[in-house]
Order: C-alpha cells, then structure tokens, then sequence
C-alpha cells in the first residue's frame, strides 16, 4: 500500500476531513512527511510526462518533479502538514492590565485551491486584550501557518480569526485580509490591478461603531506605514 493510501486510511478512520485547506498533521507519524514527497515527485513527473515535457534531456526540468513535491509539502502547503505553531498565553492580570486594542500586520502567502495559483496579501488582526496575551510574532506565525494551504480567501479570514481566539481568549476581534490572486492575474480576465478584500468581526468589533472605526483607523495607519507615506 502507498504513504498516501495508508495516511487516507488512517484519516477516514479517525473522521479527520482532508480538504485542501485542512489541517491533517494530527494523523501523520515520523517520517510521513518525507515519504509523500517521494511519492508526490513520481506523480509530478507523470503530469510532466503527460504534459510532454522531456524531462530526461531537458537540463531544466530535470528534478523538477522533486522539487514541486518539496515546494508543496514544505512551503506552498505546509500549514496541513505541520502542527500550529506554539503560542505560549502570558496572564494579563497584573497592575497594569493592558485592556485596550492591538493591531498586528500580518504578509502572507497563501495558494487558491481552484488553480493552484498565488495569493499574496496582509492580514491586520486587531483584539481588544482578555485575560492572557502571545507574543507579537505569534500572530504573523499563526495566520502564516493558516494561509499555507489551499484556501479561499473568505476561509482563510474565518481561518485566521478562529484560531486567534483560541490561543489569546479574545471575545473581540476583527480580522481584515486584502491580497492579490494569481488566478485572476494570470489567467481568465487577467486583472493585474484587482485587490480582493475580506473582514471577519466579532465581539465589539462589530456590535460597537467606535472600536470598528478604531480598528479601521489603525488599518489605514499601518497602509500609510508599510507604503512610506
């Protein structure tokens, strides 16, 4: 039986959903990972054979079918593959409680599941604080994790938002995505200009007019920094 075919088995067994924007880490052993890209390389090498491309002479595409398989598994896809990164929680109950908003910039990289194709964007995750805190970087390492994998842009904001809650607490949230895809960029219409933008709020973020503009406020002051302006 194929890697592959053993880890289906052992997914289907324990009622773990494998879409491409799925997280599977929990049903993968030592050494899975390596031994899907092996048998991944085989399977890129026929679609390149069936594509017509000699693979054998040509000094460029020699390995690419181990490269792809690599570039999938370890970077493009890798948040199915790996666990969620770390977030260790500190308590936010000393003397100087911290009780206001925070706003994180986030860059990601994710692919469109229709295509295969780049999506490139920022998530700006914004929290009113609740009883415990993650490091500022844990933020970025957690929507990262999120965007790599195949995805759609509105799950990838639901994405984002879920699994922030789970590690910070927050009640109130909002979670504001604005990528370019290279679905619509390179094929089909071929928007070069096109900005795709995506918002989940919770909490106040959404109840409360003021913390909405807030949060917006701090979104457009981030843009004007990240551009120079």
């Amino acid at each position: 039986m194929s890697k592959s075919k053993e880890i289906t088995e052992r997914l289907k067994e324990a009622g773990v959903r494998y879409w491409a924007g799925d997280n599977i880490s929990k049903v993968l052993k030592e050494g899975d990972k390596e031994e899907l890209i092996e048998e991944a390389a085989v399977a890129f090498e026929n679609v390149l054979d069936k594509l017509l491309i000699d693979r054998h002479n040509d000094p460029n595409s020699k390995g690419t079918g181990k490269r792809l398989a690599k570039m999938y598994m370890n970077e493009l896809m890798a948040g199915r593959y790996d666990p969620m990164p770390s977030a260790t929680a500190f308590p936010n109950d000393s003397a100087s409680r911290y009780e206001g908003m925070l706003v994180v910039r986030s860059e990601l990289i994710s692919m469109c599941s229709h295509h295969h194709q780049i999506v490139r964007g920022v998530a700006y995750i914004g929290i009113i604080a609740a009883d415990k805190l993650i490091g500022l970087s844990k933020y970025t390492r957690i929507a990262q994790w999120c965007a790599m994998r195949g995805t759609l842009q509105e799950e990838l904001a639901n994405d984002i938002t879920r699994e922030i809650q789970k590690a910070t607490g927050a009640e109130h949230l909002g979670v504001y995505v604005q990528a370019t895809h290279g679905c619509v960029e390179n094929r089909g219409v071929k928007a070069h200009s096109s900005l795709t933008q995506t918002t989940v709020l919770k909490g106040a973020f959404k109840d409360d007019t003021g913390t909405k503009k807030e949060f917006m406020d701090n979104i457009k002051l981030q843009q004007e920094f990240a551009s120079g302006k």
